[in-house]
């Protein structure tokens, strides 16, 4: 088995090029690459193009990428938490590619498995069918969407192995397993890495093939989006 591991961070996005294409796992603030993102904040890359679920908030995930001027364009499906974003958006200073979450997830899922396109009702008859090729199957109308796929995705899970094998725990694997398929190099950050051979197969999520890096992450943090409190 190969050993994949890296020392940190730095170490492992420390060939991301100024105008890669990024995907960014995670789910709200769940499942973020946080200590990638910090690293590249330190790198200073910019012109990035970034896939993600959500633009994070203000001051964590990809909000601290957006405050520093890094990222060229955001291809998300949920973006209102963050306040940098929607400044820069309607100021005209970041380009932004909005989908419904359903074909995000499936473009990127298509990316990954060496689909080019599909079809799929959601955005029919709304701006979202501008300029894409529609069909009708069954007395229904369908638009065509193609894959999308990154020059680095940067994913995090609860728990890896040296080899690169990935267990995603609750909310985080929503976006991580698809993303971490559709990367040309992929980066994983790791809660916790353990020696090859101890993750029980039948509970990992990505297989190691996928990953070409890997290390444990540190100082991370267990945010909460939106507060919600109820008097009894």
């Amino acid at each position: 088995m190969i050993n994949k591991e890296v020392s940190n961070a730095r170490e492992a996005i420390r060939d991301i090029p100024n105008n890669a294409t990024l995907m960014l796992g995670g789910f709200g603030l769940c499942g973020i690459p946080e200590n990638c993102i910090s690293a590249l904040v330190e790198k200073g890359t910019t012109g990035l193009t970034c896939i993600s679920n959500n633009a994070g908030v203000d001051d964590f995930g990809i909000g601290l990428m957006l405050k520093t001027r890094q990222v060229k364009k955001m291809i998300s499906s949920y973006v209102g938490e963050n306040a940098e974003f929607e400044r820069q958006l309607l100021s005209g200073e970041l380009e932004v590619d909005l989908i419904p979450q359903g074909t995000l997830a499936e473009r990127v899922r298509a990316g990954g498995a060496g689909i080019p396109a599909f079809f799929t009702p959601a955005g029919y008859g709304t701006e979202v069918s501008e300029g894409k090729e529609v069909r009708e199957f069954h007395g229904k109308m369908y638009l065509m969407e193609e894959w999308l796929k990154a020059d680095f995705a940067l994913v995090k899970a609860w728990k890896g192995d040296k080899s690169g094998n990935l267990v995603f725990k609750g909310t985080a694997r929503n976006f991580n397993p698809m993303m971490a398929q559709a990367g040309k190099i992929t980066i994983a950050e790791v809660e916790e890495l353990v020696e090859i051979g101890e993750l029980d197969p039948n509970e990992i999520h990505t297989p190691g093939i996928y990953v070409q890096r890997i290390f444990q992450g540190v100082d991370y943090e267990k945010r909460i989006e939106q507060r919600t409190t109820r008097i009894k």
